[in-house]
């Protein structure tokens, strides 16, 4: 059987930099019905909410695209950092998400970065 935890493991994983958590999703995600993204995601939030970091790093190097419900979590993430005054950033946006991003003016939210590992630099963690 299934459970929610697996079932938020085999789309995300969240791993620690010291204050700056990456949040990277699966390429499984551009398939997943919104029925089942929002509570995984609700899910990756959770321990996010208990032991916020600084910043959030979305790494999207494995995402060739993705719909509204993957915006709704973006956006989520996007409120949770901005309560604690931090920010939201996006790495390893291809071409088709960055002309989704300027469409809809997300790219103006949130910096872009080629990489985790650059935005990992340029926000400057501490392990």
């Amino acid at each position: 059987m299934t459970t929610d935890a697996d079932l938020t493991k085999e789309f995300f994983q969240v791993r620690r930099h010291g204050d700056i958590a990456v949040i990277v999703p699966s390429p499984q995600i551009e398939h997943l019905p919104e029925t089942l993204l929002q509570p995984a995601a609700q899910m990756v939030l959770a321990p996010l909410k208990e032991n916020p970091p600084n910043q959030i790093i979305v790494d999207l190097s494995g995402v060739n695209y993705f719909g509204s419900a993957f915006i709704t979590f973006l956006l989520r993430c996007h409120l949770m950092t901005k309560q604690r005054g931090s920010e939201l950033v996006l790495a390893g946006v291809n071409k088709q998400i960055r002309e989704l991003l300027r469409t809809t003016a997300l790219d103006t939210l949130w910096a872009l970065y080629d990489s985790a590992a650059e935005a990992i630099d340029e926000l400057g963690a501490t392990d």
